[in-house]
């Protein structure tokens, strides 16, 4: 069971990296964001406010700004799939979904300027620092929220054990990416914009987000 959990990580590490992350920029962005959500995993036990704050300014905006900005969104020839299929088939955010979660991220402040209480939640805040800190717990929420709405969605339109796997990957992203993309911000250097060793990998064709692709999405 257990060696069965740890072969499903695999997998859908496996199909993240070859699926979206081709660009170096991209890469060096999600080394940057790893670093940063180290920092912030260690920051929980000395001050979580801090931790929400580098975790959403730092290692969010940069993870997603290299999958926005800078990952291609055209046909894959590598894996042979068009990025709508991609889309439809990506087992956590996909990104129409990230942009909901950025969307509420961005905009969730605003409610304490409607209800600086929160609902009586908190305090009011009195100066700029209250206001971060209070933010900051906002955040906290959402990020917390984000992950748990994902896992629990993913037991009821896949199985149990895929949410359980993809939550598992999502905490253990940042280690993960910072050993698999370590050299991208040299090999970016270099100039080198696309990673060319994705196809070289012979579990390409492994995936656990896999399907057979439509001929006609070849045309």
């Amino acid at each position: 069971m257990i060696k069965n959990y740890l072969e499903q990580l695999r997998i859908q590490r496996w199909d993240d990296h070859r699926y979206y992350h081709h660009s170096r920029i991209n890469q060096s962005l999600h080394f940057l964001s790893a670093l940063s959500f180290l920092f912030a995993y260690v920051w929980l036990f000395v001050d979580p406010m801090i931790s929400a704050l580098v975790g959403w300014l730092v290692s969010m905006t940069s993870r997603q700004a290299g999958h926005f900005f800078f990952e291609p969104h055209t046909y894959d020839h590598i894996n042979q799939a068009t990025h709508e299929y991609k889309e439809e088939i990506k087992v956590g955010y996909n990104l129409q979904r990230k942009v909901v979660l950025m969307a509420i991220w961005a905009l969730s402040p605003l409610v304490l300027f409607a209800d600086p209480t929160l609902f009586g939640l908190f305090t009011p805040w009195a100066n700029a620092t209250d206001f971060v800190r209070q933010v900051a717990k906002i955040w906290l929420a959402v990020g917390g929220g984000g992950l748990l709405f994902r896992t629990v969605h993913l037991f009821f339109i896949r199985d149990v054990e895929t949410g359980l796997v993809w939550m598992t990957k999502i905490l253990t992203d940042p280690f993960h990416d910072l050993m698999l993309y370590r050299s991208a911000p040299l090999a970016l250097m270099r100039g080198e914009l696309m990673d060319p060793g994705l196809h070289l990998n012979p579990e390409h064709t492994l995936g656990l987000i896999s399907e057979p692709v439509l001929e006609e999405q070849h045309a």
